[in-house]
């Protein structure tokens, strides 16, 4: 691992706008990373708030424990720093015994260090094994799994489905028929295999041709979809009123999950359309605070090329 848990954050004053953080409340940093963005809420909370961070990556819990912990006495809030998924929402703030929460940060995908890590096998830019887990220590599908021992029909549906991929059938074909002589262990191996599976034609527009492939493995052994929506619907019920939930997503699955969150807070009536009046009797419980999405600036974007997908959504509890 590196020796640093270097990363910038994303869309960063943006974030301390829409969270409004104040003294004493109580901060839910649900993908903490390298403290980042909590180094700066946690300076306007004071001392006698709170600042809930959650993280899968013990790296990155120790980088940032110590970033914040190194705060002076009179800008520390209460720390809690628990190892997690934020999918375990209610389990994780039921430990922390918090009564409620006043703002939720959630920047999702997968952190600079990850990617830089070769060990992690995240990245197609770097050569490591296939591996791609949040929490090597608790979960036990890798990359690797997913690549030699899913069918052709299993890995066209995930390419299809997590990334959109044009030739997802074509690079499954590929890959089965690769791993036929030998198994398919490093992300060297694999991008050679999906090279080899996309005509040269389309590899010459479109960023690299591996990209779309490594995302969908990557959500596939991760679950992250489906763990995203149970952390969004949780964040919603520990939300104090007035409180806000704050999202930063990297691609359109991720982003439209977001949206149908918070769209089905603001609207939660259940009468069918022709009724003239609402007769369910349920009133919305959040209030969209950002109709689009803001988008990182083109000097930021220039600072942290890793920011140009990044699309931020707020609302606010009733």
């Amino acid at each position: 691992m590196t020796n640093e848990y270097r990363h910038i954050p994303v869309l960063l004053a943006e974030c301390l706008e829409h969270l409004e953080p104040q003294l004493q409340q109580t901060f839910v940093d649900a993908t903490l990373g390298g403290a980042g963005h909590s180094l700066e809420v946690a300076t306007r909370l004071g001392p006698e708030g709170t600042l809930i961070g959650i993280d899968q990556d013990e790296t990155a819990l120790a980088a940032a424990s110590q970033r914040l912990n190194d705060l002076p006495d009179e800008q520390r809030p209460n720390l809690e720093l628990v190892r997690g998924n934020f999918g375990d929402m209610d389990e994780l703030l039921l430990r922390c015994e918090v009564p409620g929460v006043d703002m939720f940060l959630f920047d999702l995908g997968v952190s600079s260090p990850q990617l830089d890590t070769q060990a992690r096998g995240f990245s197609f830019k770097e050569n490591g094994p296939l591996d791609m887990r949040m929490d090597p220590g608790t979960q036990t599908l890798t990359a690797a799994e997913v690549i030699n021992h899913y069918n052709a029909a299993d890995l066209t549906r995930i390419l299809r489905m997590y990334s959109d991929e044009k030739w997802a059938s074509r690079i499954a074909e590929f890959i089965v028929k690769r791993r036929e002589s030998a198994p398919i262990e490093t992300s060297a191996e694999l991008v050679d295999v999906i090279k080899a599976a996309i005509p040269a034609s389309a590899r010459r527009a479109g960023g690299h041709p591996a990209k779309r492939t490594f995302q969908a493995i990557r959500i596939e052994v991760n679950s992250e979809l489906t763990v995203l929506k149970a952390g969004l619907d949780a964040a919603v019920r520990w939300l104090n009123p007035g409180g806000r939930l704050v999202v930063i997503s990297y691609h359109s699955l991720e982003d439209r999950i977001v949206k149908e969150v918070m769209a089905a807070g603001a609207n939660r009536c259940t009468c069918p359309p022709d009724f003239p009046v609402c007769a369910c009797g349920k009133k919305p419980i959040l209030e969209i605070v950002t109709r689009k999405p803001i988008t990182p600036t083109p000097d930021e974007v220039k600072r942290n090329p890793r920011a140009r997908s990044a699309k931020l959504r707020v609302a606010r509890k009733l």
